[in-house]
């Protein structure tokens, strides 16, 4: 067996088949679009270049059969912010074979300590959490858009070598179309606020979209900024997200409370786009883009995922929290005569976050995936810990 570096075309495209041919009999994966792969190691759409390097290496045998793909990268900013030094290896895609796998993970630990690092976490992404984050270890079910689907003798593979748990990572999920049984109390605190005038639930409307990532960026950067790896976002960035998302949204699904006319909790999902992508086979030409927009408009999904969920610390145990998904439960999502959702997964929730936890479980949330974030540190002899909680 042998290691080789992805600099070229053709290893590029040696590295995005392997799991075409690995995953071909298994029922559940989605193969993910290439674009979307490619895209995190192009230093001209990955702004984590700025600070920061990527590499990739396949894994031959002896009949020049690629068995295996690895990539390793760090970024500076994000890799002080721990005890020691730390960057990633994530796309990690192997045969069952142990050997095989311990040649790739020290692949990306020499090239990682020859950076500067002190430990490396995996299998994550070199960018943002919500994308490509963590190895699946229980709910084999469908993924959901750029969530990580994985064998599960991948756990093996990595804990054999050495990584240890950092954090666990819960997928949850509720049902649309109906409320769930939930305590007389939760039902009456929410009921509160949405009878109480100066609050205000809804969707945000088509005329008013354009000003939306306004709404979104208030909120978020309140409700969010300051915790641990969450940097407060710009107007720009808030404004891009929101031009990448008209595409595909469902204004429904797009919740708002408003306290007097000033917004201050959003509860943000979006149609299950891999419900539409398992149908592409990773292509993304003129003939998927006309297929993917048929599909869409005509109701290929019955699945919905939550992305994001704040509220503003002014607002925080008042019972917005409920409010804001009751009203939107009660309002739209189970009218016959608007696209129908089945189910909602919610992106995923680190356990290091147990005040969501909560929050997800008392809107009627069960935990129905479980990713986990692992943590390999290179000096041995010094104490592991977990992710801290927040």
């Amino acid at each position: 067996m042998r290691v080789q570096e992805v600099n070229d075309k053709k290893s590029e495209k040696q590295f995005i088949q392997l799991p075409v041919r690995l995953y071909k009999n298994e029922q559940n994966w989605i193969r993910p679009l290439d674009k979307d792969i490619c895209a995190v190691f192009d230093p001209a759409k990955n702004k984590s270049f700025r600070h920061g390097e990527a590499i990739r290496w396949i894994l031959l045998d002896d009949n020049e059969q690629v068995i295996g793909r690895i990539a390793a990268f760090y970024d500076t900013k994000t890799a002080k912010k721990n005890d020691q030094p730390t960057g990633g290896v994530g796309f990690f895609e192997c045969i069952d074979n142990q050997e095989a796998a311990n040649m790739l993970f020290d692949e990306g630990k020499a090239w990682l300590e020859s950076k500067g690092m002190e430990a490396m976490d995996g299998p994550v992404n070199f960018g943002d959490r919500n994308n490509w984050w963590g190895l699946l270890v229980d709910g084999f079910s469908e993924p959901n858009y750029q969530m990580p689907y994985n064998f599960a003798y991948y756990k093996a593979l990595f804990e054999n070598y050495g990584f240890k748990l950092y954090f666990n990572q819960y997928t949850y999920s509720r049902p649309m179309g109906s409320e769930v049984e939930l305590s007389r109390r939760f039902y009456e605190k929410a009921d509160i606020q949405i009878n109480n005038p100066d609050y205000e639930f809804r969707h945000i409307t088509k005329s008013e979209y354009a000003k939306a990532h306004h709404y979104f960026l208030e909120v978020y950067n309140k409700a969010w900024a300051g915790f641990s790896g969450v940097k407060a976002m710009t107007l720009k960035q808030a404004e891009g997200i929101f031009k990448q998302l008209k595409p595909v949204a469902d204004l429904k699904l797009l919740w708002f409370a408003f306290y007097k006319g000033e917004p201050v909790a959003f509860f943000l999902s979006m149609p299950e786009l891999n419900q539409i992508y398992k149908h592409l086979n990773g292509q993304w030409n003129l003939w998927s883009k006309l297929k993917f927009m048929y599909l869409l408009k005509t109701g290929a999904t019955n699945k919905a995922l939550g992305i994001v969920f704040g509220v503003v610390p002014d607002h925080q145990r008042k019972g917005i929290e409920g409010a804001l998904v009751v009203s939107f439960v009660r309002k739209f999502a189970w009218k016959k005569s608007q696209r129908s959702y089945q189910d909602i997964e919610m992106n995923w929730i680190g356990d290091f976050n147990p005040k969501m936890m909560r929050v997800v479980e008392q809107i009627g949330g069960e935990v129905v995936k479980t990713h986990i974030t692992y943590r390999l540190l290179f000096d041995g002899t010094k104490e592991f810990e977990r992710a801290k909680s927040l």
